[in-house]
This record gives C-alpha cells, structure tokens and sequence, in this order.
C-alpha cells in the first residue's frame, strides 16, 4: 500500500502544472448560455427593457464575463439571431446535400426545420417585442429582417434550386417559391399565435403542416416526363 501511495504522489509531482483555476467551460459553451439567456430576457423584458446587466443574471455569469465576450447590448442581439439562424441554415443546407429521390419527403422536412425557427415560442415572442420597439429602435427590426428573415428565405431558396438542378422539380424563381412556401407554412399560424388567439405549435403539429405543405405545393411543380410530352404535343 505504501508503495502504491509513492507511486501516486511521484506522477502528481511529475505531471505539468496549470497556471491559475482551471476554466470550467469553454468560451463557446459560455456564449450558448448567454444567447438562451438573451433570447428569453428580450422576449419577456422588449429590448428598451433588457440590459447586460440582466442577461448576465439570467445566464448566471457575471457582468464581467459577459462584457469580456460581447461589448454591448446591440451586439448581443445581433449576435443572438445569428447564432441561431446559423444551425438552421446549416441544417437546411445539409439535407440539400443528401441523396435520394424522395423529393416530397425531403422538402416535408425542409420545410419542418423552417417551421420550427419561425414557429418557435420564444421567436414569436421576440418579434411581437421587436414589433412594439420598432419606432423607438428601428435598427432592432433591421437587424431581425437581415439576420434572421433574410436568410431563412435564402436558406429555403438554396435548398430549393438544388433539387432543380437535379431535376427533381421545376420551378421559376426560387425566391419568390421559397416565399410562398414560407407564407404557406407560418403566416397563418404565425398570425393567431402572435395575438393570442392559439399557443405556438408543437413540433408534431408543424411536421404535420409541413407535410402538406410540401404536397400542396409539388403537385404545381413536380417535374414528369408524362407532363413533358403533354406540353409538347
């Protein structure tokens, strides 16, 4: 036993030693708090109201911690909405790149990751903040419209003109499909959540509507060779 115990203390002795406590979690896991953190304290509190002060609180880490990773409340915010429009995009992104020819499957799940940003309570929640702080802080809505709006529509664009590369659908202007894809989806629901008419959707009922939407929408431009050779006859 005693010599187990020698053994022990020598590798202690031996091993490299740190400078100061170790850090408990990286930079990055601490800024994946602050974005929860700030996205539940803009939704409850509008932006006006919401200062570093009580993200930090609410994330749990001091003001100093916070300020060392985000200079400011603009940034924050801006910071927030690209972080998470950014694993939506790349989700969206991803599965344009998968195989398979299963197209009505595929956009039905398109179309579910789009649904569950833009139908998220938290996301609602913070565009009816945004909307009431528009006058007071207009570059809070463009910051919205840019990083979160913009690229959504983009992301859905993308995913769309890649299946028509691969002949899979037809279609004119992946923009403006992508927008009535996107309104065919949310705006309705959209609407009733954001004036308290229904709760935010639940993921099976968005999958739901996805699906068919995503039916709705391909039998106008699903791509046949039996509608080929109508067309040219």
């Amino acid at each position: 036993m005693a010599e187990q115990r020698k053994g022990a203390e020598e590798i202690l002795a031996e091993a490299p030693r740190g400078r100061g406590r170790p850090q408990a979690r990286s930079d990055e896991e601490t800024r994946a708090i602050i974005f929860g953190a700030a996205r539940a304290e803009f939704a409850a509190t509008g932006y006006a109201a919401t200062s570093m002060e009580t993200v930090a609180k609410r994330a749990g880490i001091s003001t100093k911690t916070l300020y060392r990773l985000i200079p400011n409340k603009a940034a924050l915010f801006e910071a927030m909405v690209t972080d998470r429009i950014a694993g939506f995009v790349s989700r969206v992104t991803l599965r344009a790149c998968e195989g398979g020819s299963d197209i009505e499957a595929a956009l039905a799940d398109a179309l579910t990751a789009c649904g569950e940003l833009m139908l998220d309570g938290d996301v609602i929640a913070l565009q009816r903040v945004i909307l009431a702080d528009t006058d007071k802080f207009p570059e809070v809505a463009e910051t919205f419209y840019h990083k979160a709006i913009t690229p959504t529509q983009n992301a859905l664009a993308g995913w769309l003109r890649t299946q028509e590369k691969r002949g899979l659908i037809r279609i004119g202007d992946a923009d403006v499909s992508a927008g009535m894809l996107l309104g065919m989806l949310a705006l309705q629901p959209l609407r009733a959540v954001m004036f308290g008419h229904i709760a935010p959707p639940s993921r099976q009922d968005i999958a739901q509507r996805a699906k068919s939407c995503a039916a709705l929408f391909l039998r106008g431009c699903g791509h046949s060779k039996d509608a080929d050779q109508t067309a040219m006859r």
